[in-house]
């Protein structure tokens, strides 16, 4: 949990009127400094992991800006916990525009940063918002749906939205169960990585984070089947410097396929491994001093015009 002392709350408001509730850590100077919004993972709230990371931003000189999506902890939209990532990628674009107001940041030098589904959420927002100074992705999430699993998927979509019409509630589930599965098979589902997943969630639970439910809605992967942000990247993401970090041990994103895509991308870009880090471990324990700093570095280079 951050400091109090550190951070203020806010309401960042959509282009559909929607309240995004952020922390702000502002930075004391006389003059306007550069911002970073972050976007957390999948189903997670600010409470849950990266406020660590802000403090660190903020210590070094960057506002930050670090929100809930909507329908997630303290931001509003409804159905709660319906994660639709275009959706979120639009949204980003709308809490640009709201720090780009504030008094104490500098609207040039506005940059993205996300971590695991928020780092591939961020890249797709910098690809149509040139308003963007650098993004920066940390183990990012690519794939979404096995097709071993789209059939029954499928049917179980339409049956809920079939329900939904006749006035019930939408389906809501566990985005991981104690299999660590998941009925489209994304992000490890059945696997350590799932395995890995659940614990987070049954965690965060557990700490009484506010507003944090430990429950999506099935529509959700309606919404994440149909997303193909290395497509986007691939084919729009262009003259903005890009970070990605991979972490040696990822086995909720492959580290194959996160190389990969990093290496079809056509903008200005810098890779970082992470020997020996793992997907939930990559900003905390040893060496993630190591970590935060190549972070900042690679921010203050993009300001300076170090990276072509």
């Amino acid at each position: 949990m951050a400091s109090r002392s550190r951070y203020q709350t806010v309401e960042c408001k959509t282009i559909d009127s929607i309240n995004l509730e952020a922390w702000f850590y502002q930075v004391d100077r006389p003059v306007p400094a550069p911002a970073i919004i972050m976007t957390h993972g999948f189903n997670c709230v600010k409470e849950m992991s990266v406020a660590e990371t802000a403090e660190g931003f903020q210590s070094a000189g960057y506002n930050v800006l670090l929100y809930d999506s909507r329908g997630v902890g303290g931001s509003g939209g409804s159905p709660r916990n319906q994660i639709n990532p275009m959706q979120i990628v639009a949204d980003v674009s709308d809490v640009v525009t709201f720090a780009a107001r504030l008094p104490s940041v500098d609207s040039r030098r506005i940059m993205l940063w996300g971590m695991s589904f928020g780092g591939t959420v961020s890249a797709c927002a910098a690809a149509v918002d040139r308003r963007v100074a650098a993004v920066l992705m940390v183990c990012p999430i690519f794939s979404f749906i096995r097709p071993d699993k789209r059939a029954k998927a499928f049917a179980q979509l339409m049956r809920d939205r079939e329900s939904q019409l006749r006035g019930n509630e939408p389906f809501t589930l566990q985005p991981f169960n104690s299999k660590g599965e998941n009925p489209i098979g994304f992000a490890g589902s059945g696997g350590p990585g799932g395995k890995e997943a659940y614990s987070l969630m049954k965690a965060a639970a557990e700490r009484g984070h506010p507003n944090f439910r430990d429950r999506i809605t099935l529509q959700s992967y309606h919404h994440m089947a149909l997303f193909r942000p290395k497509e986007v990247m691939e084919e729009m993401l262009e003259g903005i410097p890009t970070m990605m970090m991979i972490p040696e041990l990822d086995n909720i994103s492959l580290p194959a396929e996160q190389k990969e895509t990093f290496e079809r991308l056509k903008t200005p870009k810098k890779l970082y491994w992470a020997e020996g880090k793992g997907h939930l471990s990559i900003l905390t324990g040893e060496g993630s001093e190591k970590i935060l700093k190549a972070m900042i570095e690679f921010f203050d280079s993009t300001l300076n015009e170090e990276i072509k």
